[in-house]
């Protein structure tokens, strides 16, 4: 029988095909504890049971601030069992967004995961009464397990009546977006809304069972959480990475056969690679870009003769094979979202046998629209794939994505005037993104709506594809594209300084630091003649006339960026204000 509510994943996996490793993470001494099915199912109840003891009800809120490990699980499973709703926090964000959250929330309890969010956390509740809870042991602050320990000696048996009061409509986490702009809003999920998404992922993609899943993107973020319960639902293993940094080297440990990913992940892969490459010498540095070359050329679906395929199979046997080896050699798909994916490394990801598969969502869909499938008639370079069984994908006169289905959220918490905003009377969850169905059912994302900007000469500027282009360069981290209201677009520009540092020393260009080197003539032209190069691919009125050059990327910390990598917008051009007005002669900001 098919779950109903996600806390019925654990019995059903223990039904259908238990397993040794549900979930895993690597310990200090370099081995990787594994919790099997039923050590996650007794951990999850006994902590349900604690938490009854605390005095928990269905619907109070509960926190969860953490990087990805087990006990993120274990904390958000229990609660489920009990009807009490879990609000997923970045470890990221600010203090004063924590405050902000706890209190529109009525967050009662809060789990972090170390002594320095623990810290952050204390002084975002103030003098309120939420008590706090940590995942590491930390002197003087109770640890997660008091909690179980109240449930040690309690039959489990005893929470049947609580989970029968749980329904598939029921309120199950509150996920407070980022947003580009403005405070943050609470998007109201239920067990239905999720699990249908994680179904409708599993009857597209079913998998054998006793895979493993390599997990480091944010739990806290649906993209990932849904991912996982996907897993829970599959029978397959999840496995924790240590940290972002040490991605490559537990890639070849754990030897998954899938991972979530966001673009940028697969970029600076991508760039490693190829600076790699450009070290090679001789016949070995020649096979290596022929390989790229022919990837390059890669489409979807593959009809370009045998001749190509035949060329093909030899670099997939004598180049692209260490790409995989590299990804642990096991690797079936890896799906790609919260942003779009550079058609170019679409094709030599593909070309290299590594099926990249682009998916499209957003929190308040669960987070699945599209999904790129695996079999090349069922995928489009450019495009997040046919929508999910199940869900209806609508294209407005204006050209904006709406969306129909079990997966819409049920609105924002406590606002029902911006809930009516998005969802109108025909249920459809207006995106905010601009999108066309190319051959009637692949979805492009074009831009977002509110990112598209007119120049002064009426034209309307679409940055994101431009700024993706522009990305292609080895040189250029990160790109936005300005321009509203003005005779022409611009761009302001982070480069990429490690491969710049190549470049100088290729060319025996001294290397000072970052900052004096981007006012260098040479280095100035090099951007000059990158810049000219991706015009080449844009309308005359699109193409970028000026850039500056900035000597620091664009961070979370800074403000710059949303926990997911998308661009504050807003923030970049307050922050550079005196280099646009530059740009576009005006007066001092």
């Amino acid at each position: 029988m098919k779950p109903t509510r996600l806390f019925d994943l654990l019995p059903y996996q223990k039904a259908k095909a238990p397993l040794q490793d549900t979930f895993a993470f690597k310990l200090p001494d370099g081995t990787w504890k594994k919790y099997s099915t039923d050590e996650v199912i007794k951990i999850v109840d006994t902590l349900s049971l604690g938490l009854l003891e605390k005095g928990l009800k269905k619907d109070d809120k509960v926190a969860i601030i953490s990087f990805n490990r087990p006990e993120w699980n274990f904390v958000d499973l229990g609660m489920q069992q009990i009807g009490v709703v879990s609000v997923p926090l970045y470890p990221t964000i600010t203090p004063e967004d924590y405050r902000y959250i706890f209190q529109q929330a009525g967050v009662k309890i809060v789990f972090v995961a170390d002594k320095e969010l623990y810290d952050k956390t204390k002084i975002a509740i103030g003098d309120d009464p939420i008590e706090v809870y940590s995942f590491d042991k930390i002197s003087g602050v109770p640890h997660w397990t008091a909690i179980s320990q109240l449930g040690n000696d309690k039959d489990s048996a005893t929470l049947d009546p609580h989970r029968e009061t749980v329904t598939p409509e029921d309120l199950l986490t509150l996920i407070y977006t980022s947003g580009t702009t403005g405070k943050p809003k609470g998007v109201m999920l239920t067990h239905s809304n999720i699990l249908s998404n994680a179904i409708a992922v599993a009857e597209s993609f079913p998998l054998p069972g006793g895979y493993r899943a390599l997990s480091f993107l944010p739990l806290c973020h649906i993209f990932e959480r849904t991912a996982v319960y996907y897993y829970l639902y599959s029978a397959t293993a999840v496995y924790y990475a240590e940290s972002m940094e040490t991605i490559g080297d537990n890639l070849k440990e754990v030897k998954p056969h899938l991972f979530t990913t966001v673009p940028r992940l697969l970029e600076k892969v991508y760039e490693k690679i190829v600076a790699k490459g450009r070290e090679l010498t001789g016949i070995k540095k020649s096979l290596f870009f022929w390989a790229l070359g022919l990837g390059e050329q890669y489409e979807l679906p593959l009809n370009k003769g045998w001749w190509y395929e035949f060329r093909l199979r030899i670099a997939n046997k004598i180049i692209f094979s260490k790409w995989r080896e590299a990804l642990g050699n096991n690797i079936e798909f890896i799906i790609s979202g919260a942003a779009a994916l550079q058609p170019r490394l679409a094709k030599v990801f593909w070309a290299a046998d590594i099926k990249v598969l682009e998916a499209y969502g957003l929190t308040e869909t669960s987070p699945g629209v599209s999904f790129t499938r695996l079999e090349p008639e069922n995928a489009r370079i450019g495009c997040a794939g046919p929508a999910l069984p199940g869900v209806q994908i609508k294209i407005a006169e204006d050209g904006e994505i709406c969306v129909k289905g079990p997966n819409v959220m049920q609105g924002y918490y406590k606002s029902p005037e911006l809930t009516a905003e998005v969802i109108d009377k025909d249920g459809y969850f207006h995106t905010g993104d601009v999108g066309e169905l190319v051959e009637n059912r692949f979805l492009r994302i074009t831009d977002r709506k509110k990112e598209m900007f007119k120049t002064s000469g009426g034209k309307y500027i679409a940055p994101q594809p431009m700024e993706n282009k522009f990305k292609e360069s080895m040189v250029i981290e990160q790109i936005m594209i300005i321009g509203d209201g003005e005779k022409f677009p611009a761009a302001l520009i982070v480069p990429s300084f490690d491969a710049l540092k190549k470049w100088c020393e290729l060319k025996e260009i001294p290397y000072s630091s970052d900052a004096e080197m981007i006012g260098n003539p040479s280095v100035q032209e090099k951007f000059d003649r990158e810049i000219s190069k991706y015009n080449e691919s844009f309308a005359q009125y699109e193409r970028v006339k000026q850039f500056r050059l900035l000597p620091e990327p664009w961070s979370i910390e800074g403000g710059e960026l949303t926990p997911t990598l998308k661009l504050k917008r807003k923030a970049i051009m307050e922050k550079h204000g005196p280099l646009v007005n530059q740009i576009y002669a005006k007066g001092p900001a």
